[in-house]
């Protein structure tokens, strides 16, 4: 039998029991569906792991679709892109729709995407590198696909998948009990579908994740000579998070040899889906730039499976948890510190406004914490002329006073969830 075909077909049994799994409903999937209407190219990034191919599968529920996935070492010598389609006819026959996992694995796979788009067929794509699917989005395929970002599960995904329902019950204290113990494990373990799920064990499955992230991802795409070095950025970024730093501390703490190799490392790290980093904000771009920056995980499982510290510091992975949720859903946001240091969590801008302000708190009932909390918040409220003020606590409810500014006390799985 042809190798080509061989594969296909023994990927085709890899489809069909995909086809047959049961899955938690992800967000935005009825976008998803809806996009299949229209011939764009569907393009669906996002961390390993992350249930990219689940939701693809969702998205083509009831479509007869062929599936080609390019984690496969077998296809990584592929050059013969005509070889590669008459397999995929041999196999599926007529149909036009086709799903291609992991396609930044194929070389100048753009060029064989774009081809199959001309030629009328409905083409789905997932990658697990952000800027390689970018830059040859931008370069190919300008205005000829629509995004969509898959993260590890929601809060919201990550009750459904524990079958916890969010109804009325949710007014009484034992289920806010429970529901708290869901926040708690859910911050501890993350939203990596197969944890979550099949009930892995977090600390195992994270940590070799995240080396095969580093070294799959990035050492051997990069062909990078330290790896030592990024593998060092990367435990300090994610032990560090929720905290500032700047590229020349970096340098120095991690001894790099110049801040420019710092800054591609630190953009690997983004574009493989580790960490990612916010913006000081400040109306001024020159001092937006050169101010430091706030780092960030993307999964709060992981930064728990291969933090150096043993301590628990709940503050900070509750802010950590509020950032990726600001990214899900696609909000612009910042950091703020003020000329006399008050900082402010999270600045979101609407236009060219600013819109909402933001701290995480996990314990607001010390004086001393509260009056800094309360107090940041409402500076940094009188100077950009915005009222929707809120800090994020564990479980404390109630409407604030403080200089003449309302601020709203919400717990951090009100603000999840929506309500």
């Amino acid at each position: 039998m042809n190798a080509m075909k061989e594969i296909v077909l023994s990927q085709k049994i890899e489809r069909d029991e995909l086809l047959g799994g049961r899955y938690v409903p992800r967000e935005g999937l009825k976008n998803a569906r809806k996009s299949l209407q229209s011939n764009l190219i569907k393009v669906i990034i996002g961390p390993r792991r992350a249930g990219k191919s689940v939701f693809s599968i969702q998205m083509l529920e009831g479509v007869n679709f062929a599936y080609l996935n390019f984690d496969d070492e077998r296809l990584a010598s592929a050059s013969d892109y005509d070889e590669i389609l008459k397999a995929i006819r041999q196999v599926y026959g007529e149909s036009k729709v086709i799903l291609f996992d992991e396609i930044q694995n194929l070389p100048n796979w753009e060029l064989f995407v774009n081809r199959l788009h001309r030629r009328g067929f409905n083409i789905i794509i997932t990658g697990s590198n952000a800027y390689l699917l970018s830059r040859e989005l931008s370069t190919h395929l300008t205005g000829r696909y629509v995004q969509f970002r898959i993260f590890p599960f929601s809060f919201l995904e990550f009750l459904r998948a524990k079958e916890f329902a969010i109804d009325e019950a949710l007014e009484l204290k034992e289920r806010q009990g429970l529901l708290l113990g869901h926040l708690d494990d859910y911050l501890d373990k993350g939203g990596y579908p197969e944890i979550v799920v099949k009930g892995l064990d977090a600390k195992n499955y994270l940590a070799t994740l995240f080396e095969s992230i580093l070294f799959k991802d990035i050492v051997k795409r990069y062909s990078l000579r330290y790896t030592k070095l990024l593998s060092d950025l990367a435990h300090y970024l994610i032990t560090n998070h929720s905290n500032e730093f700047s590229y020349t501390k970096l340098k120095n703490i991690l001894e790099f040899k110049s801040v420019h190799t710092v800054e591609n490392y630190t953009k690997y790290l983004t574009e493989a889906f580790l960490t990612f980093s916010v913006d000081r904000f400040s109306f001024k771009l020159k001092e937006q730039m050169r101010s430091p920056k706030k780092a960030y995980g993307y999964d709060t499982g992981m930064i728990h499976a291969i933090k150096f510290k043993t301590g628990r510091d709940i503050g900070r992975l509750m802010e950590n948890l509020v950032a990726v949720e600001l990214m899900r859903r696609g909000s612009e946001f910042y950091y703020y510190r003020s000329v006399n240091g008050k900082e402010v969590d999270f600045v979101i801008k609407r236009g060219s406004k600013v819109d909402k302000l933001i701290q995480v708190c996990y314990d607001i009932n010390q004086h001393a914490t509260r009056k800094r909390e309360l107090a940041a918040l409402a500076k940094a409220g009188k100077d950009f002329g915005c009222s929707q003020l809120t800090v994020l606590t564990w479980d404390d409810e109630a409407e604030e006073k403080y200089s003449g500014e309302r601020v709203n006390l919400l717990p951090l799985w009100k603000w999840l969830i929506g309500m």
